[in-house]
């Protein structure tokens, strides 16, 4: 009676340790790996993901049949010993049960779960399916209990999760196996990168239209085609009057292929009337949106404007592109620009016109983004003034020096990081 009654107990602690260990498995299963398992035909995933579509039901089950098992073992166990131990059982029997349950029914199952996640989850999702189904009644009903509780203490059901909260979810778990060194770099900026665009705006990206290279319409011809030969882009915007009077866009290769109709006769060519029509889009829309425009509309270049329909600056495909895979110019276009030089002392030079947003993934940095969009006007937002050469400030840890300034812009500034600032030992004090 004895030996059958040991038996009994050790498959039941058996079937405890499948629900201790299903539990963990399914709990931190991937759901996303779930799908894709799924979508290439896995059965086994298909189960695993019915399972965690309802995790409050799927958890009431395990716990009620865990529960039920582990007191029924310690029953047993109890009955069995009473007869030969007297009083003295129960204390024993307790003893004895929570050291063999805590660890062949709850640590082994679990350790071996958290070891092999999707391995142990495939398994166990098919048996622990039909258990999930035959105990759903009594499981509802302990359900249903639980929150008319809750909710007299004031607890509400979650609403379903929006799409920010999946965004946030997304770039978290990058950030993590980043962390973890599964991820490189490179990805997780990417990756981060095309979640930013739903965040981004036109304005946040933009050239700005003290910086955008174009020319007066009615400047001679022959002066013009030199300026459009030497220029570095394919499209470059005409004005009459004034730089923000924009007249049209003149494509580089629209200008050569006249100049070829024409047999290079310059007098015989309307360059104004080559030119495309601007484009202007307001600096509040979003780059995914920019995209989808520029996608659907089959062009690469717009011209940014205000509420007030003032022109603040363009906006090209690449601007976008390089969002999500960083800086992607040509090799010349890149070398006259370095805009970012590190020093031997281990801080760099930056140039004032770069954007936080770059300045960061560029050298991994974690500078604020939304105080402002170029360095230069971060430094003036924390700082409260337009500062000097040589001023120096210390802000979020890293030390900022005003190298050059003109008139009310900052041009060129010495950033040390904290890490340089460190091995140099230099207090972070602030000067104005």
């Amino acid at each position: 009676m004895l030996i059958t009654t040991l038996v009994a107990i050790v498959l039941l602690l058996g079937i405890s340790a499948f629900f201790s260990g299903s539990e963990t498995a399914l709990t931190a299963v991937s759901r996303g790996r779930m799908h894709q398992m799924e979508k290439e035909g896995s059965r086994a995933a298909a189960n695993v993901n019915r399972l965690v579509e309802n995790r409050e039901r799927l958890i009431g089950s395990v716990l009620l049949g865990n529960t039920f098992i582990n007191i029924l073992a310690s029953s047993l166990m109890t009955s069995a010993l009473e007869s030969q131990l007297g009083p003295r059982a129960v204390a024993i029997t307790t003893g004895l049960m929570t050291v063999v349950i805590l660890v062949f029914a709850e640590v082994l199952p679990k350790t071996l779960a958290i070891a092999r996640t999707d391995r142990f989850a495939l398994t166990v999702a098919w048996p622990l399916r039909q258990i999930v189904g035959i105990l759903a009644p009594v499981v509802g009903s302990v359900q249903w209990l639980v929150w008319r509780v809750l909710f007299l203490v004031g607890v509400r059901a979650n609403a379903e999760e929006s799409s920010d909260q999946a965004h946030e979810d997304i770039r978290g778990s990058i950030e993590l196996h980043h962390q973890e060194g599964s991820v490189e770099r490179e990805h997780r900026d990417m990756l981060g990168g095309i979640l930013d665009l739903r965040e981004l705006q036109v304005g946040d990206v933009m050239r700005h239209r003290t910086a955008i290279e174009s020319y007066d319409a009615d400047m001679d011809k022959r002066e013009l085609v030199d300026k459009v030969i030497e220029s570095q882009h394919s499209r470059l915007p005409l004005w009459r009057g004034e730089p923000e009077n924009i007249i049209g866009i003149l494509f580089s290769k629209d200008l050569a292929r006249a100049l070829v109709e024409h047999r290079g006769h310059l007098e015989q060519i309307d360059i104004v009337a080559l030119a495309a029509t601007p484009w202007y889009v307001p600096d509040t829309t979003t780059l995914e949106e920019q995209l989808a425009v520029f996608r659907r509309q089959r062009t690469r270049f717009a011209l940014v404007v205000d509420e007030y329909g003032a022109l603040q600056g363009l906006v090209t495909l690449e601007d976008i592109l390089e969002e999500v895979f960083g800086d992607i110019s040509d090799a010349h276009v890149h070398e006259t620009r370095r805009e970012i030089r590190r020093r031997p002392d281990g801080s760099y030079l930056v140039d004032g016109k770069v954007p936080v947003r770059d300045l960061n993934r560029e050298l991994d940095w974690s500078l604020p983004e939304d105080d402002a969009t170029t360095i230069a006007g971060l430094v003036i937002a924390q700082s409260g003034t337009i500062p000097d050469a040589g001023q120096r400030f210390a802000f979020f840890g890293y030390t900022f020096e005003i190298m050059r300034r003109q008139r009310n812009q900052i041009t060129a500034l010495r950033i040390v990081p904290p890490a340089a600032a460190m091995s140099a030992k230099t207090s972070p004090s602030q000067t104005a």
